[in-house]
């Protein structure tokens, strides 16, 4: 048995199932568990697997909220029901804690956390290919045996994702920075808009609708999310609380008839820094991130539209390296913005016109 011949989801979710689906593109045998009979049905309907009867299985994947995750571990192994085990939660610390003062097998668990996800839940927003390209960070204790982190290993490359080692402490102090932070902040903006008037809603455009995209996630998922990793979120919260605090009261003191635009020192400083902070985001490939140059395009709303653009990029071999949305209110029209290699404009707007398309 070496681990990835048979495989336990036990919680089909976004992630559980997402990482079902992924193993059986590869012909993986696959069981499901949840507590939730409609979700495995759900999945198994997908085509994620089959409900499990209770036999051994060389790997069990733990994809259930934070707090829960020790109880599941000591549940499954009481009844010797894989050879290794790992969860998928986004917090470290916590379950491993949790696992210690239970008596868990520490040796043949494999704390993980794969850095993927979308805004929606549950298993019918489940993806094969959710993990495609993604960091999944694999936090082995002392206790860990090597052979069960060879097995993780091979779960993360099955699933098409990039296995990153990392300490427990490491890891929930890095995903407050760049996941449950921003998830608070996103929300603290989008809180602004639940008793905005028509007029400001009339006018959001692609900015809001950006920063915003995040907060539409579970409250009550991203409650034990947070509160499995509270300290480290607090402090970046804090850190985000006093920026924008000094920015308020440079604001303020701009608008003094007497100060002018002197006191926007503090402003400044901190969009700078946010420039900077945008540029240090890895890119679609890992390491820097590419400067592209973008294409707009006038894009009807209606079927078939974005084939046809694709299909003129296709013909003027250019690639797209990713593409926005962008509607007209009231109109059944907007603009699609085409990200490529600087080197491919000429070409592809050649195409573009040549093809009666209209750009700005």
């Amino acid at each position: 048995m070496n681990g990835l011949e048979s495989v336990l989801v036990v919680g089909t979710g976004l992630i559980g199932t997402s990482v079902a689906l992924a193993l059986r593109g590869h012909d993986v045998p696959v069981h499901l568990a949840d507590r939730d009979a409609g979700a495995v049905r759900l999945a198994r309907e997908l085509g994620a697997g089959v409900e499990w009867d209770g036999r051994r299985v060389g790997l069990a994947v733990v994809a259930v909220p934070p707090h829960l995750v020790a109880e599941q571990i000591a549940r499954l192994q009481r009844e010797g029901a894989a050879r290794f085990y790992t969860d998928v939660a986004s917090v470290k610390r916590l379950p491993i804690e949790q696992a210690a003062a239970l008596g868990c097998d520490l040796g043949a668990y494999v704390p993980g956390h794969p850095l993927a996800g979308r805004e929606r839940s549950g298993p019918a927003a489940a993806r094969a290919d959710l993990f495609l390209g993604r960091p999944w960070a694999l936090c082995p204790t002392e206790e860990t045996s090597p052979d069960a982190v060879e097995v993780l290993r091979g779960l993360v490359k099955l699933c098409g994702g990039e296995a990153v080692e990392v300490g427990a402490d490491e890891h929930d102090r890095a995903v407050a920075v760049v996941s449950h932070a921003p998830h608070v902040a996103a929300s603290a903006v989008a809180a602004r808009l639940a008793e905005a008037s028509g007029t400001a809603l009339g006018l959001a455009g692609q900015g809001v609708r950006d920063v915003t995209r995040i907060a539409a996630g579970d409250p009550a998922l991203w409650t034990g999310i947070l509160s499995g990793n509270a300290l480290p979120v607090a402090d970046v919260l804090e850190a985000i609380a006093d920026d924008l605090a000094t920015a308020a009261a440079a604001l303020r003191a701009s608008a003094a008839p007497e100060d002018g635009t002197a006191g926007m020192d503090g402003v400044t400083g901190l969009l700078r820094r946010g420039v900077v902070g945008t540029t240090r985001i890895p890119g679609k490939h890992g390491g820097p991130a590419r400067a592209y140059a973008s294409v707009q395009v006038v894009i009807g709303d209606r079927p078939g539209e974005l084939a046809r653009l694709f299909q003129v990029a296709e013909a003027a071999g250019v690639n797209i390296e990713d593409v926005r949305l962008e509607h007209t209110p009231g109109l059944p029209l907007g603009a699609a913005e085409l990200q490529v290699q600087p080197e491919a404009v000429p070409a592809l707007t050649e195409a573009l016109r040549t093809g009666g398309w209209q750009l700005p």
